[in-house]
């Protein structure tokens, strides 16, 4: 196994090359660990202010309204993560590497290949939007056609600064640290929108005012992903004079680009079908039935901005035994804590659903299809991360067009039919195709293994000893608030006894004994 050679160090006779790879692999664990608690406290501030400003906007314009808002979020979201042409991505990978083998001096170069690029191409995107006001009447048919016009145009005119926006903070994922990218994404935009937002509602309930809440924090947010990523260049400037990397990053970033655009578009693939194949109502129901499954996924997005990185470095340096250790143990945390949420919600769909309000709960089929689904997704792990961070970008896209294939096709076919249900069970098939096909590429293709002894007790804590304390409740007091309270309280204390009682095979120890480490690994 090849030694990794941490970038400036000091003299002194070189470790043996196991007990540096050890370190590094240890190192990767580590960092993993402590981003993931970070990002996930993130990831739970973004969840719960985005249920508010759901809540806030569904209950300021009614599902109508709220279907038109986040029909153009969904578009706009679509449209600027096409246009980081996987520059963003690509940043991670990169970074993380030219770290690894130079210390950083290579970044410089690595930002003038990706920003320019996606800056002209966002605002390019940008003009045709402006100039193509035929596309905000079949985007928005309930929308007056010039409040529609309009909408749409507003939108616009935030594409550049927050596709380049994204793009930096991928840089500053490469760096190894979540900071930047939770406390843009994930905890300052969505809390401005929600204080944005509520005075607007009291004030100004329209649909335009409220788009314009959720666009404007995306300004401050470039703002402070530019300032982040000046303070990494500084701290790392590197040694050296390193090799053109432009060829070798847009053969990666191109199939990724694309494939980001299956990713993001199937999140809202549902809205914009309802939307244009049945109703805006049916859109605003669809959307919570969306933050719900997202919140499901906060411990894996977590892991995955935590251990992306960290994964390329240890390839980088020749550790692959270390990558997929550290690939094998968080799959396992992902799995362990993420099952039980899932199970929750397809026990009592209608209680969770009816805290949105009144006409929400009608989506509780449609939220235990997508609820099953996820059960393979975050049983996989990130397994998608492990491709890309071994470059292998072309099967991503392989994975990520089929899977978009089967939603689309499904979708067309099953919403007009069945409304929300029919968009939740197209989005469901997508995602066991995507997640099932890159697990077996990760396994067989790379070598990267989840399935050991700690992932099937996993399963057995995770899905054994929450489902059936679950749905008995379920039995008896039917999809209520109190079976929903007794339970998610007597299921999750018999998980966390068990979880207790194994932590040690299940790895949970490990993850709490590098928190308690004091180190020199950033602790970020």
């Amino acid at each position: 196994m090849t030694a990794i050679h941490p970038a400036g160090s000091g003299g002194g006779p070189p470790a043996p090359a196991p007990a540096r790879a050890a370190d590094g692999a240890v190192r990767g664990v580590a960092s993993t660990a402590r981003g993931s608690l970070f990002a996930l406290a993130g990831s739970a501030a973004n969840a719960l202010f985005g249920f508010a400003l759901v809540a806030v906007v569904t209950h300021g314009l009614g599902a109508r309204g709220a279907g038109a808002v986040f029909t153009g979020v969904a578009a706009f979201t679509i449209v600027s993560n096409a246009l980081k042409l996987g520059a963003d991505t690509a940043l991670v990978r990169f970074v993380s590497r030219d770290l690894e083998r130079t210390g950083g001096a290579g970044v410089p170069g690595l930002l003038r290949t990706a920003v320019l690029p996606t800056l002209l191409a966002s605002a390019a995107g940008a003009a045709v939007v402006l100039f193509s006001p035929g596309l905000a009447g079949r985007l928005l048919p309930d929308l007056a056609t010039g409040q529609a016009v309009a909408l749409l145009r507003l939108f616009a005119v935030f594409l550049p600064v927050t596709t380049v926006a994204l793009v930096l903070l991928g840089a500053t994922r490469g760096y190894g640290s979540v900071v930047p990218f939770v406390g843009v994404e994930q905890i300052g935009k969505p809390v401005l929108r929600v204080l944005l937002a509520v005075p607007l509602v009291l004030l100004v309930p329209t649909v335009t005012a409220l788009s314009a809440a959720w666009l404007v924090p995306g300004v401050l947010g470039a703002v402070a992903a530019y300032g982040s990523l000046r303070g990494s260049l500084r701290r790392h400037p590197g040694t050296g004079r390193p090799p053109s990397q432009a060829r070798e990053f847009w053969a990666f970033a191109g199939p990724r680009a694309v494939s980001s655009v299956f990713d993001i578009t199937a999140v809202w693939l549902g809205v914009i079908l309802l939307s244009v194949l049945g109703t805006s109502a049916q859109a605003g129901v669809y959307t919570a039935i969306g933050r719900l499954v997202t919140a499901g996924t906060l411990l894996q997005l977590a892991v995955r901005l935590a251990v992306a990185p960290q994964i390329s470095r240890l390839t980088a340096g020749g550790d692959t035994h270390g990558a997929h250790h550290l690939h094998r143990l968080s799959t396992r945390w992902i799995a362990l804590f993420s099952w039980p949420v899932f199970v929750l919600l397809a026990a009592f769909p209608h209680t969770v659903l009816s805290l949105f309000g009144a006409g929400f709960a009608g989506g509780a089929p449609g939220l235990v299809a997508l609820a099953v689904a996820c059960l393979v997704n975050v049983g996989v792990g990130n397994a998608q991360t492990v491709i890309l961070m071994a470059g292998r970008s072309v099967w991503n896209l392989v994975v990520a067009g089929v899977a978009f294939a089967v939603q689309l096709g499904s979708g067309i076919w099953l919403v007009p039919r069945y409304g929300v249900l029919g968009a939740a069970v197209s989005w469901g098939l997508a995602i066991v195709v995507d997640n099932g096909a890159s697990a077996w590429l990760a396994r067989r293709r790379l070598g990267f293994r989840t399935v050991d002894r700690g992932y099937l007790l996993a399963a057995l804590l995770g899905i054994g000893a929450v489902a059936p304390v679950a749905f008995v409740m379920r039995t008896l007091f039917g999809d209520s608030v109190t079976g929903a309270l007794f339970g998610m309280v007597l299921s999750i204390g018999a998980f966390g006894a068990l979880v207790w009682r194994y932590r040690l095979p299940l790895g949970v120890g490990e993850f709490f004994g590098v928190l308690r480490k004091r180190g020199s690994d950033n602790p970020r």
